[in-house]
């Protein structure tokens, strides 16, 4: 490639805030898929990820859409999505990571991507790295206005009031948020200069074991079920935010809970790989967690605890939940889905535009 930005180049970067602010800000959906640079130079094509590996292989219709839709030389930043009906669908993206060739193809044909853009970083010759976003944005405007799908430019505003209403209206469509980029922002590679504001809910889950921190026998994580309609203790998420001292006493405070010899566990067959494909028990291992151990000391389901969580994937929260409090004022039995708040659903090609 002869390009003046080569990969591997690493994202910039949002951290959280709790509402989208006010000022001299472009506002963006934040998209829920893999975030991806894009880098063409003619027919070559790289896509690169967040932790700037390639991700080439795994999208060749994007590699395709790429040659056909973006600039003959450029460098985009953006996300990669699967839609499934009217909505964005992660669960779908995560297994197009594979390893195997045959398979690749398959799921380009059968679950096929697009590619949101957001940032020009490089056009031609050019490195527009250190112009203000709003320049970056009007280059990407005009470089892309003839893009088809699946290649797509993300809606932007400067209009917080719609912002804000992008952030309770396109979750619905499965969208993760609100990204807000201060106008004269130069392009930060791996620095969280951006900001970003997502929905934060709480539920009450049961606490049905935990996994070991990697640095000993302390708990790393706490395994967190709801139970579902047909009475059982669905595996929902982890929650793991806790110092070193307190992963020491939660193994104290947890050791009354720990089975006793025969006794049985909602989740006892959780070593079985079948199981795993269907309800997403916890010791499941993925191409993700390919090597890490993903054993657990099971608990008896008997304790709950208030975990904040911004959305679900499917039955399952989207990312780790934040540990909140303890509810020893809840029964187990009444920990459901039911208590959970179910988006308006929204038409996702409305967002795509």
């Amino acid at each position: 490639m002869d390009l003046p930005l080569l990969p591997p180049v690493a994202p910039m970067l949002a951290k959280s805030v709790p509402d989208v602010p006010e000022g001299e800000y472009l506002y963006e959906p934040k998209w829920d898929g893999f975030r991806s640079i894009v880098f063409r130079d003619g027919d070559d094509v790289e896509i690169g990820s967040r932790n700037e590996r390639p991700m080439t292989r795994y999208f060749p219709e994007l590699v395709e859409a790429v040659r056909a839709q973006l600039p003959e030389r450029c460098v985009v930043d953006g996300e990669i999505v699967v839609v499934t009906g009217d909505r964005l669908d992660f669960e779908a993206l995560l297994q197009r990571i594979h390893p195997a060739e045959s398979r690749v193809r398959r799921l380009a044909a059968e679950t096929p991507a697009s590619f949101v853009a957001f940032d020009l970083l490089a056009l031609g010759d050019e490195d527009l790295t250190g112009l203000p976003m709003s320049e970056r944005r009007a280059r990407l405007e005009a470089a892309l206005a003839g893009a088809q799908a699946p290649v797509h430019l993300t809606r932007a505003t400067r209009d917080t009031a719609l912002a804000r209403q992008w952030l309770d209206q396109f979750e619905g469509a499965g969208l993760d948020g609100v990204v807000s980029k201060p106008l004269g922002l130069g392009y930060q590679p791996g620095k969280r200069v951006m900001l970003k504001t997502k929905h934060e809910r709480t539920a009450d889950c049961v606490v049905a074991g935990y996994r070991r921190h990697k640095s000993g026998d302390v708990v790393g994580s706490l395994l967190l079920g709801l139970y579902n309609e047909d009475g059982r203790l669905q595996h929902v998420g982890v929650t793991s935010s806790f110092t070193m001292k307190r992963r020491a006493e939660l193994v104290e405070e947890l050791a009354p809970l720990r089975l006793a010899e025969g006794e049985e566990h909602p989740w006892a067959e959780w070593a079985d790989a079948a199981a795993h494909e269907k309800d997403r028990l916890p010791g499941a291992q993925s191409r993700w967690s390919a090597g890490k151990d993903l054993s657990f000391v099971p608990l008896r389901p008997e304790r709950v605890v208030e975990v904040a969580y911004d959305h679900m994937e499917g039955t399952r929260f989207r990312h780790s939940g934040q540990f909140r409090r303890w509810r020893p004022d809840r029964e187990p039995e009444s920990c459901t889905y039911e208590q959970l708040e179910v988006p308006v659903r929204y038409d996702l090609a409305d967002v795509l535009g």
